[in-house]
Formats: C-alpha cells, sequence, structure tokens
C-alpha cells in the first residue's frame, strides 16, 4: 500500500465493499460500496424502495449481510453485534434514544449517560447516586439547547425538541460516527430550521451518516451524497453534481425529482 493510499484509507470511517442482503431471493441491498469520510455529513438518498433502511440495518447490525463487508475505522465489523459497534464508536440514534416518556429530560440523559458507564440496569440504586451524572447531562442538554427543558417530563416535550433529546442521547455514547434515521420526518418547517442547525453543530468533531427524503436538508448541510435505487448506488457525490445528474432525475421522476431540483 502506497502512502497516498494509506492516507485515504485513513480518511474514511467507514467502508462498504460488495454489501449485498437477500430476502428470499428478492435483493434488498445489492453490492453497495461506500465510503465514508471522517468529518463530513453523509446523506443516503434515494426513492421510496431504494434499499436505504435495509442498508442502514445492515451498517448498524441489525440485519447480517448475505454477502460483503463492513469495515469500521479500517477493522471489519461484518460479524459484530450492535453492542458492540456502538462500544467502538459507531451509533444510530434510535438504538438508545426510544426516549422514556415519564422520565424527564434530564432523566433520559443520565439514563445514556448510565449506559456508557455500564450500569444501565441498576435500577435499585438511588437517584442520588446518579448525581454526578448531572454535570455532564446538563452539557450535553446545553449542546442540543435543551437545558431549559430539563425538568420537563418528555412526553410534554414539542416533537421537534423531542428529536433534540434523541440526538442529546445519542451523543451520550460519545460516537465518533452518527447514524441518523429520517431526523427531520415529520417536522414543521421551523423545526427543521432547528434540527438541521443542530445536525452541523454536532458534527463539529464527528462524522454523520444520515438517511433523509427532505431535499432541503439534505442540499442545506451535507457534505457528500450517496443516491440508492433498486437497492445499488445509483451516484455519488456532492449536491450539485448528485441533483444534476440525468440517471438520478429519471428514478426519482415526477414531483419528487421537481424537489430534488428545487432545493438549491
Amino acid at each position: 500500500m502506497t502512502d497516498k493510499t494509506a492516507q485515504a484509507a485513513d480518511d474514511l470511517i467507514l467502508e462498504t465493499a460488495g454489501l449485498v442482503k437477500e430476502f428470499r431471493g428478492f435483493v434488498a441491498v445489492d453490492g453497495v460500496n461506500l465510503k465514508i469520510r471522517r468529518g463530513d455529513i453523509h446523506a443516503l438518498i434515494g426513492p421510496n424502495g431504494a434499499g436505504k433502511t435495509t442498508c442502514f440495518n445492515l451498517l448498524t447490525k441489525f440485519l447480517q449481510p448475505t454477502r460483503g463487508r463492513i469495515l469500521f475505522k479500517g477493522q471489519d465489523i461484518t460479524g459484530e453485534s450492535p453492542q458492540c459497534i456502538a462500544r467502538k464508536g459507531m451509533v444510530r440514534s434510535f438504538q438508545i434514544s426510544a426516549v422514556f416518556p415519564h422520565m424527564t429530560v434530564l432523566e433520559n440523559v443520565r439514563v445514556a449517560l448510565q449506559r456508557k458507564l455500564g450500569t444501565s440496569f441498576h435500577f435499585w440504586k438511588s437517584d442520588r447516586s446518579l448525581d454526578c451524572l448531572n454535570e455532564r447531562a446538563m452539557a450535553l442538554l446545553a449542546e442540543v439547547g435543551l437545558e431549559s427543558y430539563a425538568r420537563m417530563v418528555t412526553v410534554e416535550m414539542p416533537y421537534g425538541r423531542k428529536r433534540a433529546l434523541e440526538i442529546a442521547t445519542t451523543l451520550a455514547l460519545d460516537p465518533e460516527l452518527m447514524l441518523l434515521d429520517e431526523p427531520t420526518q415529520g417536522m414543521g418547517l421551523e423545526d427543521v430550521e432547528r434540527v438541521m442547525a443542530l445536525i452541523k453543530k454536532v458534527s463539529a468533531n464527528r462524522s454523520i451518516l444520515m438517511v433523509e427524503h427532505n431535499m432541503k436538508v439534505v442540499s442545506g448541510i451535507c457534505d457528500r451524497i450517496t443516491v440508492l435505487a433498486r437497492g445499488a448506488v445509483l451516484a455519488e457525490g456532492d449536491y450539485a453534481e448528485v441533483s444534476s445528474n440525468p440517471v438520478v432525475i429519471e428514478a426519482y421522476m415526477g414531483s419528487e425529482a421537481a424537489e430534488l431540483a428545487g432545493a438549491h
């Protein structure tokens, strides 16, 4: 391996080689080669049924690939469990962010911090034993703009703020690579803008891979985009390249193609 090749490999935090997933003869993911660079916000997009969610499930080991390899920080993690890759620093937001609705916002972040300490199931301990986590939990809430919500019961929070809490609980595990599955789904314009700004902010010291349908979000914050169609990579590049690619426009068809072109 030349110095240049070694440097290029070091720049990649996540890589897949010939990733395939078949379900009883149906090929949902078909030979996908992904290269996610350190420090990038990288989007996985594509029309409905393109294989984005299946691909995400393969990367985070909720599904085992039929063939192919997954490398994280240069290590083969193809056979690893979801818990193991989370410990290595690759965390999918909902893995630990099924927030507890009847706990306060602060308590939710403390539970996530407990997982990092390996004391998740010490529920018989008194609340006071967790007070040492309060400072770190409040710092995480401040990072996502939720410090004023700390004492609120989570079920009472507005929807967009709950997504910010999910990001805070993900950050509690100190991930090097965050995987976000449609982080702005179902949000109004104001919440979308807020979550976009939040993702941009938390990407400062880490890499992010996200599945996202909202092309305004993709065009606004993503450094690189991979387009999937029928389980295979159709195109890759920055937003300008991808959105003007005739093959991509044809795959999206109709209104989605118009959205793709109009998000600049």
